[in-house]
C-alpha cells in the first residue's frame, strides 16, 4: 500500500513540473506573422525564443536569447539573431550569432559571427567575424575580421582585417590587414598591411606594407615598404622601400631609403647605405646618395656619397670611389683610375 501511495506521489511532483516548466514542441513548419516569445523550452521551429531551443534544421527564424541546438544548417538563406549559445551537433548557423558558436563540423552566418566560435571543420560568415574563431580547416567571411582568427589550412576574409591571423597555409584577406598574421605558406592583402607578418614562402600586398616582414622565399608589395623586411629569395616594392631590407638573393625598388643587404641591390634612386657582395646597380637617370660595398658598384645616373668595390662605375661623381678599377664618366683629366677616383660632378 505504501508503494502504492509512493508512485501517485511521483506522479504528482512530474505534473506538477510540467505545469511549472512548459515545453513547447512544435513541427519544422514555416511560421508567418507576428509570434509570441516562448520560455523557457521550445522543441521545434518555433521563431522567437528565451531560454533552450532545440530543433532539427531552422528556418525563417527570428531570435534566440539563450541556447539554440541544432543538428544541421539552416535553409537558406538563415535568418534571425542568437544571443547565447549557438550549438551544432554536428551544424549550426543563424543570420547573426553574438556570443558563442560551436559545431562539431562547422558555425555560419550570413551576417556576423561575434564573440567565439569553434568549428570543427570549418567556421564563416557573409559579414563578418568578431572575436575569438576557429576551424579545423579555416575560418572564412565575406566581410571584416576582428580579434584572433585561426584556421587550420586558411583564414580569409573580402575586407578588412585587425587582430591576429593564422592559417597553416595561408591568410589573406581583400582589404587591408592590420596586427600579426601568420601563414605556414603566405599571407597576402589586397590593401594596406601593417605590423607583423610571417609567410613561410611569402608575403605580399597591393599595397603599402608596414612593419615587419618576413618570409622565407619573398615580401612585396604594389605600394610602398616601410620597416624591417627579411626575405628568403628577394624583396621588392612597386613604390618605395623605406627602412631595413635583407634578402638571400635581391632587393629592388624604383626607390629605396635606408639599410639594404643582399647580394643584389638594384633602384632608380638611392638613398642608402647598400652592401651588395654581387651588384649594385641604379638605373640611368638615377641618383645615388649615401654608401655602397658591392663587387660592383654600377650608378647609370648621378651619384654622391662613397662607393667601395671591385669594380665602380658613376656616370656622374660627386664623391669617392675605392677599388680595382674606378670609372668616373663625367670625369675628362681621371676618367679610369685604380685604388681610388673622385668627382665634384659636371
Amino acid at each position: 500500500m505504501s508503494s502504492h501511495r509512493t508512485w501517485i506521489a511521483l506522479l504528482g511532483l512530474l505534473n506538477g513540473a510540467a505545469l511549472a516548466i512548459p515545453i513547447h514542441a512544435q513541427d519544422s513548419v514555416r511560421y508567418t506573422g507576428p509570434h509570441k516569445t516562448r520560455a523557457p523550452i521550445s522543441i521545434g521551429n518555433y521563431p522567437r525564443v528565451d531560454g533552450v531551443r532545440i530543433n532539427f534544421r531552422d528556418r525563417s527564424l527570428e531570435r534566440v536569447r539563450g541556447i539554440n541546438l541544432t543538428i544541421w544548417e539552416p535553409h537558406e538563406p538563415a535568418t534571425g539573431k542568437v544571443t547565447g549559445l549557438a550549438l551544432g551537433l554536428p551544424m549550426t548557423g543563424a543570420g547573426d550569432v553574438d556570443g558563442i558558436g560551436l559545431g562539431v563540423f562547422g558555425v555560419s552566418a550570413t551576417g556576423v559571427l561575434r564573440g567565439i566560435t569553434i568549428g570543427g571543420i570549418g567556421a564563416g560568415s557573409g559579414g563578418g567575424v568578431r572575436g575569438l574563431a576557429i576551424g579545423g580547416i579555416g575560418v572564412g567571411s565575406g566581410g571584416d575580421l576582428e580579434g584572433i582568427i585561426v584556421g587550420g589550412i586558411g583564414a580569409g576574409g573580402g575586407g578588412n582585417a585587425r587582430g591576429l591571423m593564422i592559417g597553416g597555409i595561408g591568410a589573406g584577406v581583400g582589404g587591408n590587414m592590420r596586427g600579426i598574421a601568420l601563414g605556414g605558406i603566405g599571407v597576402a592583402a589586397g590593401g594596406d598591411m601593417t605590423g607583423l607578418l610571417i609567410g613561410g614562402i611569402g608575403a605580399g600586398t597591393g599595397g603599402n606594407l608596414r612593419g615587419i616582414a618576413i618570409s622565407g622565399i619573398g615580401t612585396g608589395a604594389g605600394g610602398d615598404v616601410t620597416g624591417l623586411t627579411i626575405s628568403g629569395i628577394g624583396a621588392g616594392a612597386g613604390g618605395t622601400m623605406k627602412g631595413i631590407g635583407i634578402a638571400g638573393l635581391g632587393v629592388g625598388a624604383p626607390r629605396i631609403e635606408g639599410l639594404f643587404i643582399a647580394p643584389a641591390v638594384g633602384a632608380l634612386h638611392a638613398r642608402a647605405i647598400v652592401i651588395a657582395p654581387a651588384f649594385f646597380r641604379v638605373e640611368r637617370e638615377g641618383t645615388f646618395t649615401g654608401a655602397s660595398v658591392s663587387a660592383v658598384n654600377f650608378v647609370r645616373g648621378s651619384q654622391r656619397g662613397l662607393s667601395i668595390g671591385v669594380v665602380n662605375f658613376a656616370h656622374k661623381l660627386h664623391g669617392v670611389q675605392l677599388g680595382v678599377i674606378n670609372v668616373a664618366a663625367d670625369q675628362k683629366s681621371h676618367r679610369v683610375l685604380p685604388i681610388v677616383n673622385w668627382g665634384r660632378g659636371t
